[in-house]
């Protein structure tokens, strides 16, 4: 669909009504409406779709319906063996946890078993699982994360 307008400059644009319907305007120097390009040879005076030339078309936007992503939990496992200050600085490299809330999940995590490090989408909470294991192999700690569907 081809849009018809003599007018440079564009500023914005704006719908107003007149004798032939509703059409488009640029706000610029000179009020030009904008208008179907139809068959401007066409003795009968009808533009494409059998209309009149002057026909005007509305155009829409549609937006796509987005929906939320699925959010997983990261937990961490207590074990007997990783030393509680490298579960802290686990906290605060991997979760971007301050010392004192990384020292409150440690904590929990020693004494419940079990204990939430944050709530991500998938791929975030994937990624953080496997900096955490990653981090803890190279350290040679049995230390162990999982993520759970919230």
């Amino acid at each position: 669909m081809l849009l018809r307008f003599a007018s440079s400059g564009l500023s914005a644009m704006t719908t107003h009504f007149d004798e032939r319907g509703p059409c488009a305007v640029i706000d610029s120097r000179e009020d030009v409406p904008l208008r179907l390009a139809g068959h401007d040879g066409d003795k009968e005076g009808n533009g494409p779709g059998g209309g009149s030339k002057y026909d005007t078309g509305t155009v829409t936007k549609t937006r796509p319906k987005t929906k939320r992503p699925s959010l997983y939990r990261v937990l961490l496992l207590n074990d007997d063996y990783t030393p509680m200050e490298f579960v802290v600085l686990v906290l605060q490299d991997v979760f971007n946890k301050s010392r004192e809330e990384a020292m409150r999940i440690m904590l929990h995590v020693h004494n419940q078993g079990v204990g939430e490090c944050g709530i991500f989408p998938f791929e975030v909470a994937e990624t953080k699982v496997t900096r955490v294991m990653d981090t803890a192999r190279k350290n040679q700690h049995p230390l162990q994360c999982v993520m759970e569907k919230e």
